[in-house]
């Protein structure tokens, strides 16, 4: 089998093993470090390839898995709507008449007086983003940066870059290299806890500070997409590369976050002329 192939085929396999594992355990909260054990992925990395490759995030498919559930209860039982409404994941009737409306089309008491609207909505898949972006896999030298911490929404992370460019202009680095370190996935964690670190290359004479921390973007071998483009639109790009280029590509991803270089100054030019240079780490 070629090697892209049996990528590809292994991927497949793990996130089967974890779907396996939450269609045993529908009533179960299973943690992403659970399911990521079950797959046999790192849990920085797993969700982000089950979204991509299942065009859906955990909890949606949680989700449907227990909406399938419920409809198959209406169809085939009589156990009352409450109860259907508790083993769907819901403390109450209305609340879940309103998810199955929204996922069926109908409330549940029509679904089940009807017998059902026919064959259930899959999975919508977008068509030819395999050919949107080309990808290079090269080594990357590793950079020492001074860093500045953001918890919370990714998008409120240019906050923190203006305080960090007001940092370094007063140290003369104002046309030094700048990355962006990207620790949780946006899919699996609350807005509100997301990590992220905004950093500039510093040599080593640059100490840290009660502003920011002195850290290593460590030298690894990574794949490298450069998007060009706002950077409110960079998901996009993350969802192809871990959904159709990863396990296609023969590569294992790191055990590390994903970080970017952004390649132009964007004070200087218009949102639709920003490159960005999305790092994937990989083994080996």
């Amino acid at each position: 089998m070629p090697p892209r192939s049996a990528t590809l085929t292994s991927y497949a396999d793990r996130l089967g093993r974890a779907l396996r594992l939450m269609a045993a355990r529908p009533d179960e909260e299973l943690s992403i470090e659970r399911l990521a054990e079950a797959a046999a992925l790192s849990p920085f990395h797993f969700h982000r390839v089950w979204t991509a490759m299942m065009g859906e995030t955990v909890a949606e498919t949680r989700r449907r898995i227990r909406m399938q559930r419920a409809a198959a209860d209406l169809l085939r039982g009589r156990l009352p709507l409450p109860q259907v409404a508790r083993r769907a994941g819901y403390s109450g009737v209305a609340a879940f008449g309103r998810a199955f409306r929204a996922a069926h089309g109908v409330a549940p008491a029509t679904y089940r007086a009807r017998g059902g609207i026919g064959v259930l909505p899959g999975v919508t898949r977008s068509e030819g983003e395999d050919v949107m972006y080309e990808v290079a896999i090269r080594p990357f030298a590793g950079v020492r940066v001074a860093a500045m911490r953001h918890v919370g929404d990714y998008q409120a992370i240019g906050a923190v870059f203006d305080r960090l460019m007001a940092w370094a202009s007063a140290r003369g680095l104002a046309g030094a290299r700048w990355f962006g370190v990207y620790h949780d996935d946006p899919a699996a964690v609350p807005a509100a806890k997301l990590r992220s670190d905004a950093c500039v290359a510093v040599g080593p004479e640059v100490t840290g500070d009660d502003a920011v921390t002195i850290t290593e973007i460590p030298a690894c071998r990574a794949a490298v997409l450069v998007f060009k483009g706002p950077y409110a639109e960079l998901e996009r790009p993350y969802r192809w590369l871990y959904g159709a280029w990863l396990p296609r590509s023969g590569e294992e991803p790191a055990d590390r976050p994903c970080f970017e270089e952004y390649l132009n100054e964007p004070r200087d030019l218009p949102p639709s002329e920003w490159l960005t240079a999305v790092h994937l780490p990989l083994r080996g």
